[in-house]
């Protein structure tokens, strides 16, 4: 029987320095969330029920894994490093994948949002 019905979080080496754990997370947790958006966005042009399955199985690995990291880094910094990278993963999925151009200006505007949710990340703390 089954005492405990929480999922067991994710374990690390304690050798390996927080920020890289951190660094990881956020890597992770935006790789798994481009890949559940383009799965469910796949999924909803009619392209297979496999592709919803694999949407949401993305989903429920990224709150594992985010759960987890939350163990090793703190909340603010891994979940800023996680939008920061999705948002870069999506303009670039845009591109790349469905043909979107932007503009210029837009282009400039995206990196000047990106320099300052990086100083966020990375900029001194009170």
């Amino acid at each position: 029987m089954i005492t405990d019905p929480t999922l067991p979080l994710l374990r690390l080496p304690e050798s390996l320095p927080a920020p890289v754990v951190a660094t990881a997370a956020m890597a992770a947790l935006a790789g798994l969330d481009l890949f559940g958006a383009l799965a469910a966005k796949e999924w909803t042009l009619g392209h297979g029920d496999a592709w919803g399955f694999a949407g949401v199985l993305s989903f429920v690995i990224l709150f594992w894994l985010y759960a987890s990291s939350l163990q090793y880094a703190e909340l603010a910094v891994v979940t800023m490093g996680w939008i920061v990278l999705l948002q870069v993963g999506i303009v670039a999925m845009d591109w790349l994948r469905f043909g979107v151009e932007l503009p210029g200006p837009k282009i400039v505007a995206i990196g000047v949002i990106l320099v300052a949710q990086g100083y966020l990340v990375l900029g001194p703390s009170a």
